[in-house]
C-alpha cells in the first residue's frame, strides 16, 4: 500500500479546483411577501419603501381595491388592495400587515400585503414563464415564476397592476 503524501494530496487538489469554472449568473432582487396564504413577489427595483404602522385614512365613495390613503412625510399616497384583482380570498380585516410602497412607470401608490416574507437575491435563471395552469384573471399580471423553498412564488408586473385597478378592473 503506498502512502500520498501531503505535496500530493494538494496538488490534485489545485488541479481539480483549477477546472471548475465559476460562473456569475447575475441576479434579481425581489420583494417577496403573503397575501391571501400565497407568495408572490415584486422586482426590488419596483419598492421604494416597506412602511408598518402607518395609519391609513378612508376615503368615502372609494373604489373598492381602495383602502384609503396615507400621509408619507408630507406626500398623499393611496393604498390598494389585490385581493379582488388577484381573485384572492379578503384579508381578515386587520391591518397590522405591512403597506409596500411601490412604483410604476406612470404612479405610486401603497400595496397592502399580510407579510413581507424576504427580500431575496434571485438567479435569472430561477425565474420561470407562468404556467398555463394559473387563473385567467391572475395570468395576465404574472411576469415569472419561481420556488422559494418548497413554495411556489409569483412575480407580479406592478406596471399592468397599476394599469388594471386604474381602470377600474379591481
Amino acid at each position: 500500500m503506498s502512502e500520498t503524501t501531503l505535496d500530493q494530496v494538494l496538488t490534485v487538489r489545485r488541479v481539480a479546483h483549477a477546472e471548475v469554472v465559476d460562473v456569475d449568473e447575475p441576479t434579481v432582487k425581489l420583494v417577496v411577501f403573503e397575501l391571501g396564504g400565497q407568495l408572490f413577489a415584486f422586482p426590488g427595483d419596483r419598492v421604494r419603501e416597506i412602511l408598518s404602522d402607518v395609519e391609513v385614512f378612508f376615503v368615502p365613495g372609494s373604489p373598492p381595491f381602495l383602502e384609503g390613503v396615507i400621509n408619507l412625510r408630507g406626500d398623499i399616497e393611496s393604498v390598494l388592495l389585490l385581493e379582488g384583482l388577484l381573485q384572492l380570498p379578503e384579508g381578515t380585516g386587520t391591518r397590522a400587515s405591512s403597506i409596500l410602497l411601490g412604483r410604476s412607470r406612470t404612479m405610486t401608490s401603497g400595496i397592502r400585503v399580510d407579510r413581507v416574507v424576504d427580500v431575496a437575491d434571485v438567479p435569472q435563471g430561477a425565474l420561470l414563464q407562468p404556467p398555463a395552469t394559473l387563473p385567467e384573471q391572475m395570468r395576465s399580471l404574472v411576469r415569472n415564476v419561481l420556488q422559494l423553498g418548497d413554495r411556489p412564488v409569483a412575480v407580479l408586473d406592478l406596471d399592468l397592476i397599476f394599469d388594471a385597478l386604474t381602470r377600474g378592473l379591481g
